[in-house]
């Protein structure tokens, strides 16, 4: 068969590449959809200075091969990054010992669902008191913001780990710490990860808000130093750098927990 004969039996094959209805050409043609609209009531309704993409297209190569704004990136996402390292170690070990011992369970179980229940902006201040005004007050909102997310995942794996897992274990006199290892750790790991997710998100949203309230440099304050200069264009490349790093974090937790958790499979 040459070429062209096999071009045309793979163009005439159902299924075979892209088609009006497949998901990727529906997802374009709504992003361009939306994309039009924005830009036609901006250009209608809206006065000059509101964000539109034909103006966020024009100062996006600008403002993200600038030097400050890099910085300013860097430190918010790196913050974020730090945050949530600690929380992933801290929230896991609470988690999973209040998944498996039942005293930890009962001491902690409100205080962790009340603290993950307040709102970041009501304990912001006081952690500014506390921490001053400065980075370390947008770590410790990263940290607060993720940490319970976390904790509440990991202690809801522990707790769902079959119980013939558990005596299998136990009919091979499994020690303690290798039962913990062996079975609870990788059964759990599917809370653990939806709990990072969660987490991940909610350090990105605490370590803006920090940045708002603290005025510290970072995304967050350039985002709001430049709104409030009439600059929205360059305020959103702010914008969209924070979804696409909150994108590419789930995009890989999703991948990992695909490639690596053979034993889990969604419906």
């Amino acid at each position: 068969m040459s070429a062209a004969e096999s071009l045309a039996v793979q163009a005439t094959t159902p299924g075979r590449g892209l088609t009006l209805d497949s998901p990727l050409v529906l997802k374009a043609i709504a992003g361009v959809v939306l994309l039009v609209l924005w830009e036609g009531v901006v250009r209608l309704w809206a006065p000059a200075y509101v964000a539109r993409p034909t103006g966020i297209a024009r100062v996006f190569v600008g403002v993200m091969t600038n030097a400050q704004f890099l910085a300013d990136a860097g430190a918010t996402l790196g913050a974020v990054a730090l945050g949530l390292a600690i929380s992933l170690v801290g929230g896991t070990a609470v988690g999973f010992a209040m998944g498996r011992v039942a005293p930890v369970e009962w001491g902690l179980r409100y205080y962790v669902n009340s603290l993950f229940a307040t709102p970041m902006v009501a304990i912001l201040p006081l952690l500014a008191l506390w921490f001053g005004y400065n980075g370390d007050t947008r770590l410790a909102v990263v940290i607060f913001a993720s940490f319970f997310s976390i904790a509440i995942n990991a202690a809801d794996g522990a707790r769902s780990v079959p119980i013939e897992f558990l005596e299998v274990a136990r009919s091979f006199r499994a020690r303690p710490l290798a039962t913990l290892a062996d079975v609870v750790v990788p059964a759990s790991l599917p809370y653990l990860i939806a709990g990072v997710r969660l987490g991940a998100g909610r350090a990105l949203v605490g370590a803006v808000v920090a940045e708002f309230f603290v005025s510290i440099p970072g995304l967050g304050y350039y985002i709001l130093y430049h709104s409030r200069t009439f600059r929205h264009d360059e305020a959103f490349v702010g914008v969209i750098v924070l979804v696409a790093a909150g994108v590419a974090f789930d995009a890989l937790t999703r991948w990992l927990t695909r490639r690596y958790l053979p034993w889990h499979r969604r419906q």
